[in-house]
């Protein structure tokens, strides 16, 4: 196959993937708690990635180790819990609109500690990005502003958490191969993700229930897909294309986003576009060379 078709597949699926996530976390939580959820992504993502994790433990050395293990707590633990608290009160495609400031987040985050430089685009860039995510805040009509403002912040503390993941990966776990990390990280959380499930309720729910079992296989197919095979096809995308190319997948993803919101009934707004637009404008004015 050509290369470049290649590369354009592997960007296609990741957007529709990641964009999907959010829809799915909805669906999880007709049923189920947003811990419930967010526990149940990370072990299926653990559980899927076990055959590669062994490999992972035996050569990986104890100083790389810990960080391997904080990544999986920062990069993808609480930012999934984060994520299904805000979709509590905040629709999809709004989440999957705000997921979009995380290339800003990254830049944020390594400049303050991890020493990168920021020119005046990258600033520049930041400041337009987060001047769509106020429109953002502002545009959500709902009965209190201040409980909106509060669960849209969620959100973009958990693209935070991705901003010290990504810089904590590109700073100390380069000599890494990135499947093992996804396999370490994630096969490392089964055992918390069964500790929330069982303090938090998960094993008194009805299993012949078909929404409950409905809402157990959406946190499933997010887990599944939506983290450990889309990290794996991200790997594969960074490899064959670089990171400038991968880093675009942040523009499909709240435009799939943004369908299955509407499709599910929920209202999105001109201003909302707009902010979202802003965001994008910011993100690529971030990233130009």
């Amino acid at each position: 196959m050509n290369p470049k078709l290649a590369s354009w597949g592997l960007f296609i699926v990741l957007s529709f993937i990641w964009g999907s996530s959010f829809i799915l976390m909805k669906e999880g939580l007709k049923e189920l708690t947003a811990y419930q959820v967010a526990a149940i992504r990370m072990l299926s993502a653990g559980v899927v990635l076990l055959p590669f994790a062994l490999k992972g433990f035996q050569t990986v050395d104890r100083k790389s180790l810990w960080k391997v293990l904080l990544t999986g707590i920062i990069g993808s633990f609480i930012p999934a819990i984060l994520f299904c608290i805000a979709e509590t009160k905040i629709d999809s495609a709004l989440a999957g609109m705000l997921n979009a400031l995380t290339p800003l987040c990254v830049i944020i985050v390594g400049v303050l500690f991890f020493k990168s430089t920021a020119k005046w685009q990258k600033i520049l860039g930041v400041i337009v990005g987060f001047s769509g995510m106020v429109l953002l805040f502002l545009s959500q009509k709902t009965t209190s502003q201040e409980t909106h403002f509060f669960y849209a912040l969620l959100v973009f503390i958990a693209t935070l958490c991705y901003g010290i993941n990504v810089n904590i990966l590109s700073t100390y776990l380069k000599h890494i191969p990135s499947l093992q990390i996804a396999a370490i990280a994630f096969v490392a959380l089964i055992i918390p993700s069964l500790i929330v499930l069982w303090v938090d309720g998960f094993f008194h729910h009805d299993f012949l229930d078909d929404d409950v079992l409905l809402a157990i296989g959406a946190g499933s197919v997010l887990g599944i897909f939506g983290t450990a095979i889309a990290s794996i096809l991200f790997y594969m995308l960074l490899k064959r294309a670089g990171a400038l190319f991968s880093s675009m997948v942040t523009y499909g993803i709240p435009f799939v986003a943004v369908f299955w919101g509407v499709i599910d009934g929920e209202s999105v707004t001109i201003l909302q576009m707009v902010g979202l637009l802003i965001i994008l404008s910011g993100v690529y004015l971030a990233n130009k060379d």
